[in-house]
Order: C-alpha cells, then sequence, then structure tokens
C-alpha cells in the first residue's frame, strides 16, 4: 500500500516536461499520400511549408529522434503551427503523388531527392520547391526547434544553418 501511495504521489507532482505524446499521433499528420494537393492545403492553413522526416525501420537514430525530440509537446505544438509535417519510408513501396502531381513510391520519391541515411529531413516552400535539407538526428530538441525556426524565418535563403546556430 505505502508503494502506491508513493507511486501516486511521485505522479502528482511530476513535473510537466516529463509529459511525452505519441509522435504518430501527434506530431506526424495522417497521409494522404498527394504532396501536390498537400501544398494547397499547407497554403490554406498558414502554414510556412510541408516537412518530411525519411526513416526506416531499425533505424537507431530515427528511434532516438523520436523518443526524445518527436515526442515532445512543445517540439510537436511548434512544428505542426509551421508546417504539415509527414514521414516517408525509404524503402517503403506505399504510392504517392510527388509535388509535380506524378505518381510514384514513397522509396522512389527518397531516392530522388537523394535521401541515403537516415533520418534525413527535408522542407519544402508552399511552391514544393525544397528549401532545406537535414542529414542525420539533432543533438537535442533545442537544435531541432533551431532549425524548424531557420526554415520558417527564411533564413535559409541567406545563410547555411551551421552559421545561424552559431549566432544563437
Amino acid at each position: 500500500m505505502r508503494q502506491l501511495l508513493i507511486a501516486f504521489l511521485v505522479l502528482l507532482v511530476a513535473p510537466a516536461w516529463a509529459e511525452t505524446r505519441d509522435p504518430g499521433n501527434h506530431f506526424f499528420q495522417p497521409k494522404f499520400g498527394d504532396l501536390k494537393a498537400d501544398l494547397d492545403i499547407a497554403r490554406q492553413q498558414g502554414k510556412k511549408g510541408i516537412f518530411l522526416f525519411f526513416e526506416m525501420d531499425d533505424c537507431p537514430f530515427c528511434e532516438r529522434m523520436k523518443t526524445t525530440i518527436l515526442n515532445q509537446p512543445d517540439v510537436q505544438d511548434a512544428f505542426r503551427k509551421l508546417f504539415l509535417i509527414y514521414p516517408i519510408d525509404v524503402n517503403g513501396d506505399t504510392q504517392m503523388i510527388d509535388f509535380q502531381g506524378k505518381e510514384t513510391t514513397e522509396k522512389a520519391f527518397a531516392f530522388s531527392h537523394r535521401v541515403r541515411a537516415t533520418p534525413t529531413m527535408l522542407f519544402f516552400d508552399l511552391d514544393g520547391k525544397l528549401v532545406t535539407r537535414h542529414t542525420g538526428p539533432t543533438k537535442n530538441k533545442e537544435e531541432f526547434l533551431l532549425l524548424g525556426q531557420y526554415v520558417a524565418d527564411g533564413v535559409y535563403a541567406t545563410e547555411p544553418f551551421t552559421k545561424y546556430k552559431q549566432g544563437k
């Protein structure tokens, strides 16, 4: 009984930062497989663009991103405010439509964008133009949030992310 009371008290006073949410439900949005149509949705919703997270099964770096960064409510809320967000399986045979309206598969789409390692994060503007690429995991959620802000503010047009980070 005493252990149950202690466990309850710990949960009661647990800090807010301990809360996490499943990235599958709270970070990524449901895919309809039509990126060209998604551009219209992003415009209508006042988003800055589309964020694609290229992953594959058994990728330890993808898993680390999901369990330490993409599961954080503040990260989820910040990115969902700015972007439409979709995962792309680099080995996936799921049919999709690219930004130009061409039918393809997730695997072929990843290959066409030179995704050779996972995770690779690509940001596209509202015209479907690739504006920022980040290969590999970010070191922490602060860096990930900074990456999102870098894209949202359009700084990618004037300086590389590494230089932007140094100035922050």
